[in-house]
């Protein structure tokens, strides 16, 4: 499946942008499943860039989840809970697939009374597989708290997006009191997978679109903690795959996007050094020369 942008999917899947969602802080919305396939190929439609979306899923249908070395087989339905800060693939294992899920910023709860950080909740936590098998009870549960998701998304409340996000925390709340379901460790494919996800998980620190932002991820051991993984361990597998150490692959995308920020963009140094995760212009400068034989300022020039 192919990620498009959240405008590009509501053109493509002729979905209604929320009512009054620019006056808000982030951005939500609530989809069921069957309806965001494309008729003409079959193919369901990215509705996200995984980059920027936290999201919650009832999924009905037998499915795998990969996870960097692990994966774990749903036969029947599940709670899944994705954030932009862990990568993972999911795998359909039959065509009777139905559900629903919402996605949203972790701006969007910023307004909650409660003061949730997304980040700092236990199921969205690096190391955690947060993939929960649901019995039929449960299932009824959730459906009806995502079908009222859908009511009230659709209504004129004034303050609907003050009750979206309660129901936002009820999910989370109702799946952290759920037990993860058991992970298998593969051998199986684990090292093409570790280093496919890798690729995913650096590529969405990219592109830097503003001086604000800043990355994430900048070490080895920082990609690692991600993936779960021990960090000789990530490096062994993207060596054997690529021939290129961790630390290298990181450093050819950090210069690369570099590149493309000192010729298309008229921000000083010192905030590109920062945007790319430098503490200071020398050690950015440094490492740019040494990279490129350049000064930021002679490449720009």
């Amino acid at each position: 499946m192919a990620n498009s942008s959240i405008d590009d999917f509501y053109q493509k899947a002729a979905a209604k942008l929320p009512e009054g969602i620019t006056k808000e802080i982030g951005h939500f919305n609530v989809f069921e499943t069957a309806t965001l396939f494309d008729k003409k190929t079959g193919n369901r439609i990215m509705p996200y860039s995984r980059r920027e979306y936290y999201k919650i899923s009832l999924i009905k249908g037998r499915n795998r989840a990969e996870y960097a070395d692990k994966i774990i087989d749903i036969p029947e339905s599940a709670l899944l809970f994705a954030t932009p800060r862990i990568p993972y693939h999911w795998l359909p294992q039959d065509s009777n697939q139905s559900g629903f899920f919402c996605i949203f910023t972790a701006d969007f709860l910023t307004k909650s009374k409660v003061g949730v950080v997304l980040d700092e909740l236990p199921i969205f936590q690096p190391g955690e597989l947060p993939v929960f098998q649901l019995s039929a009870e449960e299932t009824t549960e959730l459906e009806y708290i995502f079908r009222k998701m859908q009511k009230e998304i659709g209504g004129d409340y004034a303050y609907k997006y003050d009750l979206l996000r309660n129901l936002v925390l009820e999910l989370i709340h109702y799946g952290q009191k759920l037990q993860p379901m058991p992970a298998q460790k593969s051998v199986q494919n684990a090292s093409d997978r570790i280093a496919s996800l890798f690729i995913e998980l650096l590529e969405r620190q990219f592109p830097i679109e503003s001086p604000q932002q800043q990355l994430g991820l900048r070490s080895a051991n920082d990609y690692a903690t991600r993936l779960a993984v021990h960090v000789n361990h990530l490096n062994k597998v993207l060596k054997e795959i690529t021939g290129h150490t961790t630390t290298a692959i990181i450093s050819n995308r950090v210069i690369q996007e570099a590149k493309i920020l000192l010729k298309q963009t008229d921000w000083n140094i010192s905030e590109i050094a920062y945007t790319l995760g430098f503490d200071d212009l020398a050690h950015f400068s440094n490492f740019f020369k040494k990279q490129t034989s350049f000064a930021p300022l002679a490449f720009r020039s």
